[in-house]
Formats: structure tokens, sequence, C-alpha cells
């Protein structure tokens, strides 16, 4: 399966239409991210995302059951923020970023 624009924009819109507004395409056609430290990305024919050190994919063909289990995921996250995040935080955005997911 050949990754497209259009994979990550589904998954986008779907995402969206699930209340998961901060959700955006990186610029390479392939790549959404949903919060610090939750991205997804379409390659070898799947969905794939990391959030710590937990590992998922889905289906390529199906952006709505992805964006289901994604939009869960980052609901889940924002109400219980895990312990890796604060180091992630820091290392991405810098000490700025203070208590703002």
């Amino acid at each position: 399966m050949n990754e497209t624009p259009e994979g990550a924009g589904k998954l986008r819109a779907e995402l969206q239409g699930l209340g998961v507004t901060t959700a955006y395409e990186i610029g390479d056609g392939v790549t959404v991210s949903v919060w610090i430290g939750l991205v997804v990305r379409l390659r070898d024919g799947f969905y794939r995302w990391q959030e710590g050190a937990v590992k998922r994919r889905h289906l390529g063909t199906d952006p709505v059951g992805c964006a289901i289990r994604v939009a869960r995921r980052y609901t889940e996250l924002q109400a219980n923020i895990p312990p890796w995040w604060d180091e992630l935080a820091k290392e991405l955005r810098g000490n700025s970023a203070g208590d703002y997911p």
C-alpha cells in the first residue's frame, strides 16, 4: 500500500469530528501530531502510533476506527497525564511549557 497524504488527512478529519481539534499534519503527508508524545504515522499499510513505551497500530484502510482509538487514548492522556509526559515536554519545549499539556 502506498502511503498518501489522503490517509493522514482522512485521519485528521475524523479526529476533528471526534473533538480532537489540536491534531495537525506535520507536513510530510503521512504524520499527524495529536498531542505532545502522541503522533500517528501511516506506514506499511498501518496507522502506527507510540506514546511513552506503548506502541499501537491500526489498519491503514480504516481511518474512522483508528481515529476512535486515538481519540479515546488522547482523552485518557488528558485526564491522567502520564509520568513520562513532564520529561518529554521539557525536552521538546523547554522549561517554558510549565504545566500546559
